[in-house]
């Protein structure tokens, strides 16, 4: 469906701010699919961010910094999601002796167990959520979206 109908726009779009538009219209697309898929896993998509970034670190501890930087959303409040997932024991948080505001984080077994299971049906879902892409539009759209964001910041 094109974007001026989904916004029921009677106006004729400019390319640009139909892109911009569009953009931010398929963004909150995609985020609402993805909430739906993660809340299965009693999970929001930024807890699940931190937990994926936090097993890359493979089985080190990385400082909140670190994970603020690394996050998809920087507009998320790092520190209250992962107090949520240590109280669901899927992080432990370690605070420094020597500078009570450095924090260290990592993921617990109980994480990683519950990664692989996310990781079971994650593609499921992926593909469906492009499923009217094929492999090649998907390329050339990542190759777009890199354009967009390359010196744009």
């Amino acid at each position: 469906m094109l974007v001026e109908e989904q916004l029921k726009s009677e106006s004729k779009l400019n390319p640009r701010t139909k892109c911009i538009l569009n953009l931010m219209y398929t963004g909150n697309w995609v985020n609402e699919k993805t909430s739906i898929y993660f809340k299965q896993f009693d999970l929001t998509s930024q807890q699940f961010n931190i937990l994926r970034i936090l097993r890359g670190q493979n089985g080190k501890a990385i400082n909140l910094q670190d994970v603020q930087e690394r996050m998809i959303s920087k507009m998320s409040n790092t520190t209250r999601l992962i107090e949520k997932l240590r109280i669901k024991d899927l992080v432990s948080r370690i605070q420094c002796e020597s500078n009570r505001r450095k924090i260290e984080i990592s993921i617990t077994d109980k994480g990683l167990e519950l990664l692989s299971v996310i990781d079971k049906s994650l593609g499921t879902h992926e593909k469906d959520t492009t499923k009217n892409l094929t492999e090649k539009e998907s390329i050339l759209l990542n190759k777009l979206l890199n354009k967009l964001r390359t010196n744009n910041k």
